[in-house]
């Protein structure tokens, strides 16, 4: 008996030359004037003569989706019916999509490729957006508090009677413009690839030995946007907009641990910013996949319980020196891509930009983008045992507009035990 789920493949390609370059390959000009003429991005597997990317879609996701094709639920040769997947809403082209500098880490066509390559796919490419917008409605506890408290108030439109909030979701893949993630980074192209194939243990030999292909999909997560309000008037530097760039942080954002602020920030951003829209206005929350300070949670729960044990117990004066000890360093983070999403949407100017983290404005304005005012979370808000995180981080400099402790005083900001 023939096992069919194993007939994906009769052989492997090991490298990729000049021998593995074909003519059926539609060329990449980033930031060309038109999406025509910067044409589609292709790294779908199924017919390789055609791709002109490396890596592939779904990001980290393409490790469970060979594990479906491998058990046999994946059909080897599918291609996505798009039929009535396009926006509910208009996204239009920015001055920021033709620019090959502004945009380096996303794909800015990647939400309109029916209607821009739609040629190409009746000709047989196999292309795959790798934006997509949607439309949803928020049910949110604080949101619901707030509307109890009188903080805000149901209006039909941004608030629905039961209370959940109108929003506009854009999904994004990750899509790199090698020589701009290099240019952005401050590194050779050919360096920057060397690292990438050894530090992925060689997954992309691609990498190193097919310099002319000039975009990757990496294997990491995606990120969402979630709009509030008009998502047109986010490139009208006139009307307000409050915005809350945020990073995954599963144990506090899903399930509510409280040894830091992180949920709250992202509730507070988000009342903020609904309350922004009601006021015609509007809002922007992005939420990136960065979970643990971009370390991942193991190490993060190895961090907890060496700041719990440590003698002096969790103290603010020692926040970021346990981390180094477990990862090498106090934070693995680059924001230097983060500003491309807001680039996106046009975005020139941000009246509140809810972070305290000077790595996320800096990048911020460094590409251009003007931030009116600096928005701190309400102290109370802030959970007991995140005191020692939010006086660490503004004695090392995070922005505040509250006091900064240093010495004795922070010394004695000091967490739960860790069996508490």
């Amino acid at each position: 008996m023939s096992n069919k789920k194993f007939e994906r493949a009769s052989h492997v390609v090991l490298t990729s030359h000049s021998n593995q370059i074909f003519k059926e390959s539609l060329p990449i000009k980033w930031g060309a004037d038109n999406a025509k003429e910067r044409g589609p991005v292709i790294a779908t597997i199924s017919e390789k003569e055609n791709r002109n990317a490396i890596g592939t879609h779904s990001g980290s996701y393409t490790v469970y989706r060979a594990l479906s094709i491998a058990n046999g639920d994946f059909p080897k040769d599918h291609r996505p019916e798009l039929e009535n997947t396009h926006s509910p809403v208009e996204v239009k082209p920015q001055a920021s999509w033709f620019d090959p500098e502004k945009m380096v880490a996303i794909d800015p066509w990647g939400a309109h490729i029916q209607e821009m390559y739609g040629d190409y796919i009746k000709e047989g490419y196999n292309i795959k957006p790798t934006i997509a917008v949607t439309q949803a409605r928020l049910h949110i506890p604080e949101i619901f508090d707030a509307i109890e408290k009188g903080r805000l108030e149901i209006d039909g439109d941004i608030i629905a009677k039961d209370g959940s909030v109108k929003v506009t979701k854009v999904a994004f893949e990750p899509v790199w413009y090698l020589p701009g993630i290099a240019k952005r980074l401050g590194v050779d192209e050919g360096e920057l690839r060397k690292i990438l194939f050894n530090e992925t243990g060689g997954m992309f030999p691609e990498l190193v030995t097919r310099p002319d292909l000039k975009v990757l999909l990496p294997p990491i997560g995606s990120t969402t946007a979630y709009i509030f309000g008009d998502i047109n008037n986010l490139s009208n530097p006139e009307v307000e907009l409050s915005c809350r760039v945020h990073d995954e942080c599963n144990g506090s954002d899903v399930f509510g641990s409280d040894i830091c602020t992180c949920r709250p920030y992202l509730t507070y951003g988000i009342e903020h910013a609904t309350k922004t829209a009601q006021n015609g206005g509007v809002g922007l929350i992005v939420y990136y996949r960065k979970e643990g300070r971009a370390l991942g949670e193991v190490t993060k729960f190895l961090v907890y319980n060496a700041r719990k044990r440590q003698e002096g117990g969790d103290s603010a004066a020692t926040y970021f020196k346990r981390t180094e000890c477990v990862a090498g360093v106090e934070d693995a983070r680059f924001q230097e891509f983060m500003p491309d999403i807001l680039q996106y949407f046009g975005i020139t100017k941000i009246h509140n930009l809810h972070s305290m983290s000077n790595m996320k404005y800096d990048a911020i304005t460094k590409s251009g983008i003007e931030v009116v005012n600096r928005v701190s979370i309400p102290d109370d808000l802030i959970p007991a045992d995140a005191q020692v995180e939010m006086e660490a981080k503004k004695a090392a400099g995070y922005f505040t507009d509250g006091e900064i402790k240093d010495g004795n005083d922070l010394d004695k900001v000091v967490g739960r035990e860790l069996e508490e």
